[in-house]
């Protein structure tokens, strides 16, 4: 149902899609994740998996930029998730061609031991 009856659905789709089109040929495509590895988890091994996080910029393509840190916000509002990913993608079809790639698909299969929770969210920065 269109979020204003008065017009149809096709219109609003298609002012949706043309913001979006905007959007990205104006911005760059973040990809933030943030973990809250277990406490069991030792010091070694969540470096390892920063380390490994930012290897994959060298095998998968249209990764731009990577970087990553530990939340230090006083506000106390992280619910645990401190440590933060931030991978920047040319195109959304590079972050949708990075999200199956075998490469991505590794690391994510290291993580099941270590991380407790996970968050993503993807946005297009100005």
């Amino acid at each position: 149902m269109s979020a204003r009856p008065d017009l149809p659905e096709k219109v609003v789709e298609a002012n949706v899609n043309s913001l979006a089109a905007i959007m990205e040929a104006d911005s760059v495509l973040r990809h933030i994740v943030t973990f809250r590895f277990k406490a069991s988890t030792p010091a070694a091994e969540v470096t390892e998996i920063s380390r490994r996080f930012g290897l994959l910029q060298d095998s998968i393509p249209g990764i731009i930029a990577y970087e990553h840190g530990i939340n230090n916000s006083p506000e106390g509002l992280s619910k645990g998730l401190n440590h933060i990913y931030q991978v920047t993608f040319e195109s959304a079809a590079a972050r949708d061609a990075y999200l199956p790639h075998a490469a991505h698909q590794r690391f994510v299969g290291l993580l099941g031991e270590v991380v407790e929770d996970v968050m993503v969210v993807d946005y297009w920065g100005h």
